[in-house]
């Protein structure tokens, strides 16, 4: 008898290990498989909230089949400890395992509600905004001049939530003084800062967060400038008449200033090269603006014919060779024009229409360039006498 128990206990204890070997590899290939999530959604994971609550908010959510399963995925992984508040963008399809790593392994949000602050050559503006997952693209809440409106409700009400990401953009072009400006209205920023060289600040899209210093990003925009122009400097054309990538900054700045043309930057920066190759004054009216405003905020009006006379370090109608620096903070794509610009003949350009966005006219001798300004006089003319 105790030998019929013990073959029954035996064969019990085989089929009790064989059902939880089965349910191990279900629950292994139900946490690696893909989920039921039939479209993109964005997971808010708040601040002090743990993998529980998790859990329930996709099974809530139907971006997992077992809240339970999931937990125990990320307990057995050792994650459950590692949760990052944000919001992040959960795909379409994706596995219970590929949902614990987004939610784990930290860094930017990749999804919900963001408040960008743009610095751009002639105004500021906030931006708010929220990414559709079904798109994967931003929708806009609402857009204001911080420097002549007043916040809308919509910018008060996601300044107030915990998981709202923050953006600070720099346009190409914009002088040091407009980003210290500007910085100081942007009110998750703290601290001050001084006006940083011009040129040294690159144009980009900076994420920031409540608390962050002025001076902190301020040095992230240097580091990404000297890191940017060092690559360009390491990789420029051969037999350029610029001397240090102090120069080819310089030379970058007036390139961004002169056009807002991808397409046609290698061949601005053509013209110039040419000019300084062939000791040619660059004859360039931003330069001659900048020695008017100090990069302070836009002129608002033509350029006088005393100031284009007038003998200042920015003056190129009067001085030799580049100025003294930077007029603006270029961008990658002007620093390497300027660094390897069009192999052409050009000496001259001019507004091929009164669209700036329309480009330019270029032309390798005098005769040909009057003939392009006497054009665009004549379109002048007929838009004063409408």
């Amino acid at each position: 008898m105790w030998r019929n128990i013990a073959s029954n206990a035996l064969t019990f204890l085989v089929v009790v290990v064989f059902l939880f070997g089965g349910m191990l590899i279900w629950a292994q290939r139900e946490y690696e498989t893909s989920g039921p999530l039939t479209e993109p959604i964005c997971l808010e994971v708040p601040r002090g909230t743990n993998m529980t609550r998790v859990s329930e908010d996709l099974a809530a959510q139907n971006a997992v089949s077992s809240g339970m399963l999931f937990r125990l995925g990320a307990d057995y992984a050792d994650k459950t400890q590692e949760l990052k508040a944000g919001s992040y963008l959960v795909p379409e399809g994706a596995s219970m395992r590929q949902i614990v790593e987004i939610v784990t392994r930290g860094g930017a949000s990749t999804c919900g509600t963001e408040v960008v602050y743009r610095i751009g050559v002639t105004n500021a503006e906030v931006e708010v905004r929220e990414l559709d997952p079904a798109t994967g693209r931003f929708v806009e809440i609402a857009e204001f001049d911080p420097a002549a409106e007043e916040p809308p409700q919509p910018f008060l009400d996601v300044r107030a939530r915990a998981d709202t990401r923050y953006r600070v953009t720099l346009a190409e072009g914009v002088t040091s003084w407009q980003v210290i400006e500007e910085l100081k209205s942007v009110d998750v920023l703290e601290g001050e800062v001084e006006v940083p060289a011009e040129g040294s600040l690159a144009p980009d899209s900076y994420e920031v967060s409540v608390g962050d210093t002025r001076a902190s990003l301020v040095e992230r925009m240097r580091r990404a400038q000297d890191i940017i122009l060092a690559d360009e400097w390491a990789n420029r054309a051969d037999g350029l008449p610029l001397e240090s990538p102090t120069e080819a900054l310089i030379l970058a700045s007036i390139v961004e200033k002169e056009t807002g043309g991808a397409e046609e930057r290698p061949q601005v920066a053509s013209v110039f090269i040419n000019r300084l190759r062939q000791g040619m004054r660059l004859q360039t009216d931003p330069t001659v603006i900048y020695g008017i405003t100090n990069g302070e905020g836009t002129l608002g009006r033509g350029i006088r014919q005393s100031e284009l006379r007038a003998e200042t370090p920015y003056n190129t109608y009067v001085i030799d060779g580049l100025p003294p620096t930077p007029i603006a903070n270029p961008g990658r794509a002007s620093i390497r024009a300027a660094l390897n610009p069009d192999e052409t003949e050009y000496l001259f350009f001019v507004a091929r229409t009164l669209d700036p966005a329309d480009g330019h006219l270029f032309a390798e001798t005098l005769a040909e360039h009057n003939e392009n300004v006497a054009a665009y006089r004549r379109l002048e003319a007929e838009r004063d006498s409408q």
